[in-house]
């Protein structure tokens, strides 16, 4: 069997799946003037999306923000102020009601954050209505930003805003208060967590690359990637291949590595992937074939020796792959772990890469 492809076209395939796949979130924030929603949207997500996105107006109170590369619309609600906020909560329904109807989930809005600030110590009848109103909808957080000292006001806003699903209190930044004494960033953490939780499914890929403040969900969604791609792998190899035309097993590998790097955040692109395989895969005028590609990619995991003059098994398809994307995903974590804001250049994770898959164990590959 003879297997022939042209690899950029194959790059470019897999980064549209895997970016269709990953899909958007779109989240409306609300809250009066001064209560930090824009200190909070760029703490929570990647971009410094508040100040560089584009903010297009969608109603009169309501503009979305986003920023190409990062699968995320934030709608921002202003005009909660008593003279507006009528108009605003009546406007913005009006749009709930519009995104709700169309077909592509990518365009819903999917769960609302309604922030009061804690220094105010009061729940304004704007901000009950408005959360009755989301209710209807979506998901509603109550979020109580610029949180220094409680003092039974979560507690208050709780009862006051019974149809939140919860309330979590929230410093966006470190805080330094008159005397020196310092207060750390809180609660974002818990933010994404409840977030993360009461978004729909599809939506978590998303939300996991457009956040940059909880690597344990970048981890937790990369993981599934490599776990649906070492099923697909294992069926490509339920009819054992021969070694030479085990090809079919790369698309595989290059599609796993695309939907990692998406669910990462990573500005990935058919530049990026192929910086990233060029360790592992060569070619000639972009076209690469048999033995030469198979090889190519596959001796760089230790224990391909044994199976390199017989055949690719669904067991040894499986373990490779998982082998191939846990070694991606432990150089992504150990690039970012402490500075969620750096985004490392493609040559840079390539060469983690690669020195992670040559330092991988795989100690007995399947019969």
């Amino acid at each position: 069997m003879n297997h022939e492809f042209d690899f950029t076209e194959l790059l470019k395939q897999k980064l549209e799946e895997a970016l269709k796949k990953r899909g958007r979130v779109n989240i409306v924030i609300a809250g009066k003037t001064g209560v930090g929603k824009s200190t909070l949207v760029n703490a929570v997500f990647q971009g410094n999306l508040a100040e560089t996105g584009d903010g297009r107006p969608v109603t009169k109170t309501t503009r979305e923000i986003k920023k190409d590369g990062i699968p995320l619309s934030i709608f921002d609600t202003r005009g909660l102020e008593v003279s507006e906020y009528r108009n605003t909560v009546k406007e913005l329904e009006k749009l709930m009601q519009d995104k709700s109807k169309g077909e592509d989930p990518n365009q819903h809005i999917h769960i609302a954050w309604v922030c009061v600030m804690e220094d105010s110590r009061r729940v304004e009848d704007a901000e009950i209505q408005l959360v009755e109103m989301l209710d209807k909808y979506v998901p509603v957080v109550g979020v109580i930003t610029k949180s220094v000292s409680d003092n039974g006001f979560r507690q208050t806003v709780q009862e006051l805003l019974p149809q939140t699903r919860n309330v979590v209190r929230v410093l966006a930044k470190e805080t330094v208060f008159d005397g020196g004494y310092t207060k750390s960033a809180m609660g974002l953490d818990k933010l994404v967590e409840l977030t993360m939780d009461l978004v729909p499914e599809t939506q978590r890929d998303a939300l996991s690359a457009a956040q940059k403040v909880s690597i344990k969900h970048k981890l937790q969604r990369a993981h599934t990637v490599v776990g649906g791609a070492a099923l697909t792998a294992g069926g490509v190899g339920a009819v054992p291949l021969p070694f030479s035309d085990a090809l079919a097993i790369i698309p595989i590998q290059i599609s796993m590595l695309a939907g990692i790097s998406a669910v990462w955040g990573l500005p990935v692109s058919t530049t990026f992937l192929g910086t990233l395989v060029s360790g592992a895969i060569t070619g000639s005028a972009g076209t690469i074939a048999g033995r030469a590609a198979v090889g190519a990619l596959l001796k760089l995991i230790p224990g391909i020796g044994s199976v390199a003059g017989g055949a690719i098994s669904a067991g040894v398809a499986s373990t490779l792959t998982i082998a191939f994307g846990e070694a991606y995903i432990t150089a992504l974590h150990l690039l970012t772990k402490d500075n969620p804001n750096h985004i490392p250049k493609a040559e840079e994770i390539r060469d983690e890469f690669m020195r992670q898959l040559k330092s991988s164990k795989i100690k007995q590959l399947p019969d």
